[in-house]
């Protein structure tokens, strides 16, 4: 639980820094979130579409990108009709932006536990030291290391 919370903060901050930027190049996040989870707030009809699990992306038509500690909200156009949805962070089970190739999974937890995780918050001048720039260069950063290499031969 410890784990995913930690990752939580990950996509509080990512979603911070495009609240606050705009996303830079092809990046855009698909976040894949429990509808019935505490706290949930979607149109009935997309409830009743996505009656266990949904998933947003975000990437050309989103507005009013809002960031709270516990949950965001985000209008997005369903049909051509714009709706307002509000998620917990708690609500998430995946959060990933293809273009980086990078995902995360969740387990959902409930407000109790949520509540009794005290995790140290990050400022958005350290998220933002987190996040790297974009340069345009969207081919992975580091390499592959065969452990072979270190292994002991018998």
């Amino acid at each position: 639980m410890m784990v995913d919370e930690a990752l939580r903060g990950v996509v509080r901050r990512a979603l911070r820094q495009v609240a606050q930027h705009g996303l830079p190049g092809n990046h855009h996040f698909y976040i894949t979130f429990k509808t019935r989870a505490d706290g949930v707030s979607i149109p009935p009809y997309l409830l009743e579409k996505y009656a266990d699990e949904m998933t947003i992306v975000l990437q050309f038509q989103f507005w009013d990108l809002e960031i709270e500690e516990e949950l965001f909200t985000v209008s997005l156009s369903f049909n051509d009709v714009r709706e307002r949805l509000v998620i917990p962070f708690a609500a998430i089970t995946g959060f990933a932006d293809p273009s980086v190739k990078f995902g995360l999974q969740f387990q959902t937890l409930d407000e109790s536990e949520l509540e009794d995780m005290d995790l140290p918050e990050m400022s958005d001048d350290e998220a933002a030291e987190e996040l790297p720039e974009n340069d345009g260069n969207t081919e992975a950063m580091g390499q592959v290391v065969s452990l072979d290499n270190f292994r002991k031969k018998k």
